[in-house]
């Protein structure tokens, strides 16, 4: 069962921003889709499952930015 998971994303600027998010959270594994609002800094990411929320904040933290409280 697919599940979508929405997290805030502070810190991104610009397009690189967007792409180092994107790319660091769809190598979590069960990961099939990533949608990044620059905007807003919303980021729903599609799963085949529950993902671990330490998970998602580890990749983000790697991309260099941080997951909203």
């Amino acid at each position: 069962m697919r599940t979508t998971t929405g997290v805030t994303v502070t810190g991104m600027t610009c397009d690189h921003c967007v792409r180092a998010v994107h790319s660091e959270l769809s190598r979590i594994d069960g990961v099939v889709d990533v949608a990044v609002d620059l905007g807003s800094g919303h980021v729903d990411i599609t799963s085949e499952g529950p993902l671990d929320p330490g998970a998602i904040e580890a990749a983000v933290d790697e991309a260099g930015y941080e997951v909203a409280p």
